[in-house]
């Protein structure tokens, strides 16, 4: 009963968010929203805050899952292959049009705090699994670094950023351009074959960005 509760609140902000600005969102309407006592959100969360934080983490955490689920399905995978459905995974549920799209729903209520505090999810959530690829890299050959969390965790970071919509969506082709860029700079930062990061700025990610801007 505990985590069915929990998914009626993470619902209902979600939705709520979806209608109408964060600071018009209270505990009340969210109670009522999910169809269940403020006293019982109380019991859960700390605050509002709090909630939103859980549901950000939440939306990253599914991403990490739903890219296990595809490794799953394909053993054999090579670590630049794995690197790639990390990213497609974050970049789906970030920019996918058929579900709620919380990390928009951030952009267009512009809260600085918000957009920090989903750039921290980022990081907590989706760092550690590159970092362990990385490390994979290493021991294969086919990467070189010698600080493999610190750099997983600054390309999230950067990755996180370019995908911020007050930042560089107002201009895809720019955008398009900049993400280039920043492929043949880890290129060659980590001493990788060319072309193994040419997915972040072609394919599923440009139909993904496009979906998110119609």
């Amino acid at each position: 009963m505990k985590a069915d509760k929990r998914e009626l609140i993470f619902g209902a902000m979600e939705e709520l968010m979806s209608e109408v600005p964060y600071k018009e969102i209270s505990v009340d309407s969210i109670a009522k929203r999910a169809g269940i006592g403020k006293g019982s959100i109380y019991y859960y969360f700390k605050s509002k805050d709090e909630i939103l934080y859980a549901v950000i983490e939440r939306s990253y955490r599914r991403a990490v899952h739903e890219y296990f689920e595809s490794i799953h399905r394909r053993p054999e995978t090579s670590v630049t292959e794995k690197i790639k459905m990390l990213f497609t995974s974050v970049i789906k549920r970030d920019f996918s049009d058929n579900e709620k799209n919380l990390i928009i729903t951030l952009r267009l209520h512009e809260d600085t705090t918000l957009h920090q505090k989903m750039k921290c999810a980022a990081i907590q959530e989706i760092a550690p699994v590159l970092t362990e690829l990385l490390k994979e890299g290493v021991s294969e050959g086919v990467i070189s670094t010698e600080t493999p969390k610190e750099s997983a965790e600054i390309i999230v970071a950067v990755l996180t950023f370019f995908f911020d919509e007050s930042v560089f969506l107002e201009d895809l082709k720019s955008m398009y351009t900049k993400l280039k860029i920043l492929s043949q700079v880890l290129e060659t930062c980590l001493k990788a074959e060319k072309g193994s990061f040419d997915f972040i700025f072609s394919g599923e990610t440009y139909k993904n960005l496009d979906n998110s801007i119609q």
